[in-house]
C-alpha cells in the first residue's frame, strides 16, 4: 500500500470517527433536554396540585397573616358603643360634656403604655367626673414596623371589650398597657397569641372567665373591625406619633410633640385648655 493511500484511509477514518462523535453528542443533547423537560413537567405537575389543593381549601396556611388578610374580605361587625358608618368613633363619657379629650394610641407602642401607666387613671377619673367625653383612635402600624400582628390582635379584642361594656373596654385598655402585661418593643408579639390576651381579660372583672369575650376573640368576630380602626387612624391629620393627646382637637404637649409622661403635667395642660 503507497503512503498516499495509508494516508487517505487515516483521513477517512478520523472523519467517520468525527462524524460518530457528533451523531452521540446530538443524542446526548437530545436525552439532556428530554429529562429536564420532563422534570419541569413533573415539577409544574405538582405546583399545579398544590394550587388546586389551596384553591380547594379556601386558600391561605391558616398563619397569623393569612387570618389578617382573610379579615380583609370578612364582614364588618361593628362592637357596641360604637357609631359613625363602619362604628369606628369611640366615644366614652357624658354625651353633653363641653369638652372632648382624644386619645390615639397603638397596642404595642411602648410610649403609650409609659402614658397608660402614669396618666390612664386620670384619665379614666377625669371621664368619669365629666370634666370630658373621650374619643379612642386605634392604630396597629407597629405591627409593620415590628414585624407580627399583635396590634391587629389587641384591637380586636378590644372591639370585644368594648361590645360588653365601655368600662370593660377602659379597664382592659389599661390592663393591656400595664408594667406586667405589656410586652418589651422588642422582645415577643405576646399580644398575637388569643391565649395571653384572655389572661389579660381575667385580671378585669366586668370580663374575668366571659365566654363571650373569649368566642369573639377566638373567632376574630371583631378582626375586620380592627383594620377599619386601623385605617381611620392612618387618615387622622396631624397624628405624626404614638401616642397623641388632644383635648378640644388641640395638641396636648409641654414640648409641643410629646405627650405629658406625668399626671402633674397632663392636669396643667388640661387645666390650661378646657373650655369653661
Amino acid at each position: 500500500m503507497s503512503n498516499r493511500n495509508s494516508q487517505a484511509n487515516k483521513q477517512a477514518a478520523r472523519e467517520r470517527l468525527r462524524a460518530e462523535r457528533e451523531r452521540q453528542a446530538k443524542k446526548d443533547k437530545v436525552r439532556r433536554q428530554l429529562t429536564v423537560g420532563g422534570a419541569i413537567v413533573v415539577v409544574l405537575a405538582i405546583a399545579g396540585g398544590i394550587g388546586l389543593a389551596v384553591a380547594n381549601s379556601g386558600g391561605g396556611d391558616g398563619s397569623p397573616e393569612d387570618t389578617w388578610a382573610k379579615a380583609k374580605n370578612a364582614k364588618l361587625v361593628k362592637p357596641a358603643h360604637t357609631s359613625g358608618v363602619d362604628g369606628t368613633t369611640v366615644t366614652i363619657g357624658e354625651k353633653g360634656a363641653k369638652n372632648t379629650l382624644a386619645l390615639y394610641e397603638d397596642p404595642r407602642c411602648p410610649g403609650c403604655a409609659n402614658f397608660e401607666q402614669n396618666v390612664g387613671e386620670t384619665v379614666e377619673k377625669d371621664i368619669a367626673d365629666g370634666k370630658y367625653k373621650a374619643t379612642f383612635h386605634l392604630g396597629t402600624f407597629l405591627d409593620d414596623n415590628l414585624q407580627g400582628t399583635g396590634s391587629k390582635n389587641a384591637v380586636s379584642a378590644l372591639g370585644a371589650a368594648l361590645d360588653k361594656s365601655p368600662e370593660a373596654f377602659l379597664k382592659y385598655k389599661y390592663a393591656l398597657y400595664s408594667k406586667k402585661y405589656h410586652p418589651e418593643e422588642t422582645g415577643p408579639d405576646k399580644f398575637a397569641d388569643d391565649a395571653y390576651l384572655i389572661k389579660v381579660a381575667d385580671t378585669v372583672p366586668e370580663l374575668k372567665g366571659d365566654k363571650a369575650f373569649q368566642k369573639a376573640l377566638k373567632d376574630g368576630t371583631y378582626d375586620r373591625w380592627a383594620l377599619t380602626m386601623s385605617d381611620a387612624f392612618n387618615n387622622a391629620k396631624d397624628v405624626r406619633s404614638t401616642p397623641t393627646i388632644k383635648l378640644n382637637d388641640k395638641l396636648l404637649s409641654a414640648d409641643g410633640q410629646s405627650a405629658p409622661s406625668t399626671a402633674a403635667v397632663f392636669n396643667s395642660l388640661v387645666e390650661k385648655n378646657l373650655k369653661k
